[in-house]
C-alpha cells in the first residue's frame, strides 16, 4: 500500500511539473516570438502579461467539448488521451539528479524511445476518428514525418550508447560525472577522472557525438511536429491539421502533450550528450569546482539549466526558420540525416575499439 502512494505521488509530481512547464513555456514563447518579430506579446493580464496563459487555460476548461456528428467517437476521445500519456510516461525513466529517478531501468533509452513512438498512433486516431479532411491529412502525414524522423534520432542515439557501453540512463548520467572518462584519457588532455566538469561529458570524450547530437537535435524537432517541421499542423493549408476539431480540455490534452514532448527530448538529449545532472565547472587543482558544485540540490539546478537551454533554442528556431515543403522534409530526412547518423555510429563503434 505505502509503495502504492509514493508511486501515485510521484506521478501526481511529474504531471503537476509537465502542466506547470506548460503554462511557463507557452508565455515564454510568445515573450520569444515577440522579441524575434519586436513586439511586446502578453502586457495586458497581469505584470507583463504573465497571467495570460493562467487565462486561456480558465477559458480551455470552460468550453465545451464538441464532437463531430460524423467522428468515430470512441477513436476521436481516446486520441487525446494516448497522445498524452505517450509523452507523460516518457519521464518515468529519466533521473533528474545523481540517484533520484522515478524509475530505474536498465533499458531506459530504449523504453522512453519506444513510448515516444506511440504518440504518432494517438495523433493517427486523432485524424482518422474526426473524420475531417484537415485532420486526416495532418495525421497521415505526422505519421510519415514521425516514424522517418525516428530513424536518424534513434542512431544517433546509438552512436552514444555505443560511447557508455549502457542503455541505462542513470549509469550513462554517473559516466560523465567526476568518476570519468576513458577517452579523454586515451587522447591523453588530462586526467578527467579527477577533474570532471564539461569535458567529461560524451560530446567532448568523443566529439563525433557533437554531431550526432546535431542530429538528434533535429530529429528530435521533427518529433514534436515543431517548425520548421510543423507540416502536420500547418495552418496556411490544414486549418489546424489532425487537432482541428478539438476544444477545450481535449486540445488542452493535445497541447500540453507537445509542449511535454519538447521537453522530454531536450532531457534525453541532455542526459545521453550533454552532461546529464552533472556540472560543466572541473576541478582545478585545489580549486574543487565540480565537488563543490555536485549533489541533489545542484544535480536539479544543472538538469533544468540546461534543458531550458534546448527549450530556448526549439523556440529560437521555431520564429527563424520557414516551414519546410514535405519533399524538403523527407530529403533532409533520407539523404543528410540519415547517412550522417550511421557514420556517426560507424565511428563510435571505432572509437570504442581504440580506448579499450
Amino acid at each position: 500500500m505505502n509503495l502504492y502512494i509514493i508511486n501515485v505521488l510521484i506521478g501526481g509530481l511529474l504531471f503537476s511539473f509537465t502542466a506547470l512547464f506548460a503554462l511557463f513555456a507557452v508565455y515564454a514563447e510568445r515573450k520569444v516570438s515577440a522579441f524575434i518579430q519586436d513586439r511586446l506579446g502578453p502586457m495586458e493580464t497581469g505584470k507583463w502579461g504573465s497571467l495570460q496563459t493562467f487565462a486561456d487555460i480558465l477559458k480551455m476548461l470552460q468550453k465545451e467539448l464538441i464532437v463531430p456528428h460524423v467522428a468515430d467517437k470512441l477513436l476521436f476521445a481516446a486520441a487525446p488521451l494516448v497522445i498524452f500519456l505517450s509523452v507523460y510516461m516518457g519521464f518515468a525513466a529519466l533521473p533528474w539528479a545523481e540517484d533520484v529517478a522515478p524509475v530505474s531501468l536498465n533499458i531506459g533509452v530504449f523504453y522512453v524511445f519506444a513510448i515516444i513512438s506511440v504518440e504518432s498512433l494517438g495523433i493517427l486516431m486523432a485524424g482518422w476518428g474526426s473524420n475531417n479532411k484537415y485532420s486526416l491529412l495532418g495525421g497521415l502525414r505526422s505519421v510519415a514525418q514521425v516514424v522517418s524522423y525516428e530513424i536518424p534520432a534513434g542512431i544517433a542515439l546509438i552512436s552514444s550508447v555505443m560511447i557508455a557501453q549502457s542503455l541505462d540512463l542513470h549509469v550513462i548520467g554517473l559516466r560523465q560525472g567526476v568518476a570519468s572518462v576513458e577517452a579523454i584519457k586515451f587522447l591523453g588532455i588530462w586526467d578527467v577522472s579527477k577533474t570532471g566538469g564539461v569535458f567529461a561529458w560524451h560530446i567532448f570524450q568523443a566529439p563525433h557525438l557533437i554531431i550526432a547530437y546535431i542530429i538528434y537535435f533535429i530529429a528530435s524537432l521533427a518529433e514534436c511536429n515543431r517548425a520548421p517541421f510543423d507540416i502536420p499542423e500547418a495552418e496556411s493549408e490544414l486549418v489546424a491539421g489532425f487537432h482541428t476539431e478539438y476544444t477545450g480540455l481535449r486540445f488542452a490534452f493535445i497541447f500540453l502533450a507537445e509542449y511535454s514532448m519538447m521537453f522530454l527530448v531536450g532531457m534525453l538529449g541532455v542526459i545521453l550528450f550533454l552532461g546529464g545532472w552533472n556540472t560543466p565547472l572541473p576541478n582545478i587543482g585545489s580549486v574543487r569546482l565540480a565537488d563543490w558544485t555536485s549533489g541533489i540540490g545542484w544535480g536539479f539546478f544543472w538538469t533544468l539549466s540546461k534543458v531550458l537551454l534546448v527549450v530556448g533554442i526549439q523556440m529560437w528556431m521555431r520564429w527563424t526558420l520557414p516551414r519546410l515543403r514535405m519533399d524538403q522534409l523527407m530529403n533532409l530526412c533520407w539523404k543528410v540525416l540519415t547517412p550522417l547518423a550511421f557514420l556517426c555510429m560507424l565511428v563510435s563503434g571505432l572509437w570504442r575499439l581504440m580506448v579499450m
